[in-house]
């Protein structure tokens, strides 16, 4: 059985406060046992550690951002310097005096394990925990908690190697039980309930040996490059016509010689071989070559010459 506990009676969290305190004068009546998962909002976290700046939202989310993904109207998406993929690179103006933002942690992952050797130390037991925070999902309306930090909690499941109750092999199945954690906390905390610390009884086979904080969170991170949603669909576009150097890592690594033959053959109607390693192409007229160069850069190809009738093209990663 899983419970799922929210104590109330958490004021107002500032500058150099021990978390690990409030969450245990909080639990009143109740206590930690060993396999508990303890999650606590990032927005505490950060106020604890004195991320909160006075200042413009505006600026604030450039600072914080290492790549736009999307534009929107006011909704900018974007890759923040913690490699999440956020709107507004996790910076909050919500639930703090006006005139002031929170900045996601420095580093979720460290703020994660001083909790829970803090917890240890004052507590004596062996829990794991998650630093969360909302977010959107692509292709659903609406948002859920993630974990941003995590120590001593498996991240993953992975069930590679494993099979079904068919006896079907499993290759890709890997939940992200620290995310599915997250959004359990969320669910019994509620948005406005005053309730940053959530804690989970009943997984304590995620929860790691003492001593042992995992990967963190930083490992439910697509390296860049394996995202399939790198940019935006009008950011790719644009992205693809500037075929600038910066860009190319967001569409991902070159694809096989055979597919690109079939995608040019299908975009140009032109005669499309292979030669040496090459792809090579003669375009009917300068439309042609250039939409043929344009699906090359996009597809992790690029062109060798621009003087010659004919196009040559490569793959930048070989």
């Amino acid at each position: 059985m899983i419970t799922v506990q929210a104590p109330d009676g958490v004021g107002e969290v500032r500058r150099g406060d021990d978390l690990a305190d409030l969450l245990l004068a909080a639990l009143t009546g109740g206590h930690l046992a060993d396999g508990d998962v303890v999650c606590v909002t990032s927005k505490v976290v950060s106020k604890a550690e004195g991320r909160v700046m006075v200042g413009d939202r505006a600026a604030a989310i450039l600072g914080e951002t290492r790549r736009v993904v999307a534009r929107r109207g006011p909704l900018t998406i974007v890759v923040n310097r913690l490699g999440l993929t956020m709107a507004a690179a996790g910076v909050d103006a919500s639930t703090v005096t006006q005139g002031h933002v929170v900045l996601l942690p420095d580093d979720p992952d460290a703020s994660a394990r001083a909790l829970r050797e803090r917890i240890a130390a004052r507590a004596g037991v062996n829990v794991g925990v998650l630093v969360t925070d909302t977010a959107g999902r692509t292709w659903r309306e609406g948002q859920t908690d993630l974990a941003v930090g995590a120590a001593g909690v498996r991240v993953l499941d992975d069930h590679a190697g494993r099979s079904d109750g068919y006896g079907n092999e499993l290759e890709v199945t890997a939940p992200a039980v620290a995310d599915e954690l997250a959004g359990a906390a969320e669910l019994a905390a509620g948005k406005r309930g005053r309730r940053p610390f959530t804690v989970i009884r009943g997984r304590g086979d995620l929860v790691l040996r003492p001593g042992d904080h995992g990967p963190g969170a930083v490992a439910l991170l697509r390296p860049d490059g394996a995202d399939l949603f790198g940019l935006g669909a009008r950011e790719a576009v644009l992205a693809a016509l500037g075929a600038r150097d910066d860009d190319r890592t967001a569409f991902g690594t070159p694809v096989e010689a055979d597919e690109l033959v079939a995608i040019l053959t299908t975009l140009t109607g032109a005669e499309v071989h292979r030669q040496d390693g090459e792809i090579r192409l003669a375009p009917a007229d300068a439309r042609v070559r250039w939409a043929a160069e344009v699906a090359a850069y996009a597809h992790g190809w690029e062109a060798l010459t621009a003087d010659q009738p004919g196009v040559r093209l490569r793959p930048v990663s070989p």
